[in-house]
């Protein structure tokens, strides 16, 4: 006969799972790729955009990232109420991740932009290129090998911070360990699991960014030859 505790982590399995392919996933998934637009528009808006746009893009990243997300997702769910805008856990919970990410990812490709050396731009002009021409052929993709590696820690990162959403209800999969704690009084056995859940994710998505880096170094490479 199994431990009892070795029974409640089979019990409790499938919950915690469907909780994560439900939500935790979709929840990552689609904050990541929304704050990836938003950050390449902040970026763009930061290095080419009119100084007083370029001010108040630079505010905004000064404010998500001098605050911590938790108090960024109170604000959201629980203060925006208090003057009438009154959002769902999940959206408000898509918001909040969505400008956290958006803030920090668009210092990475911002970054990643400048470090591109300033004779690729000269090249690029010199064959009569405009800016929007020598920024998409030339530019960006070199800028893209850069800004991979950082991009794909922080949307394994953007895993485990979905943890947080439970603090609105969002049944995610600690939200799951959290109500199944509640009842069988074993929260070191469910929060476990549910750790174990998460690293098996995390585990997935840094096999998968392996892969692309390498991907993008073969590109790189081949780029290199046909010069």
């Amino acid at each position: 006969m199994a431990p009892a505790w070795f029974q409640l982590m089979l019990d409790s399995f499938w919950p915690l799972l469907v909780a994560g392919l439900k939500f935790t996933v979709p929840l990552t998934l689609i904050s990541f790729a929304a704050g990836l637009l938003l950050a390449f528009a902040v970026a763009m808006l930061r290095l080419f955009g009119p100084r007083p746009i370029a001010l108040l893009m630079r505010f905004y990243v000064w404010l998500i990232r001098g605050t911590p997300l938790l108090v960024q997702l109170f604000v959201i769910f629980y203060g925006l109420p208090s003057v009438g805008i009154v959002l769902d856990p999940l959206p408000a919970a898509l918001i909040g991740f969505t400008l956290n990410v958006g803030a920090y990812n668009s210092e990475v490709i911002r970054g990643a932009i400048e470090a591109v050396p300033k004779g690729q731009w000269e090249a690029a002009y010199s064959l009569s290129m405009t800016r929007a021409q020598a920024l998409g052929r030339t530019v960006l993709p070199q800028a893209a090998r850069v800004a991979v590696p950082p991009l794909s820690n922080a949307f394994i990162a953007l895993v485990k911070d979905t943890s947080l959403a439970a603090v609105l209800t969002v049944p995610e999969i600690f939200q799951a360990a959290q109500r199944i704690a509640a009842v069988t009084y074993e929260p070191l056995v469910l929060y476990t699991e549910a750790a174990l859940i998460y690293l098996v994710f995390s585990s997935v998505l840094s096999a998968l960014q392996t892969r692309l880096e390498k991907r993008f170094g073969q590109h790189a490479v081949f780029a290199e030859q046909q010069r």
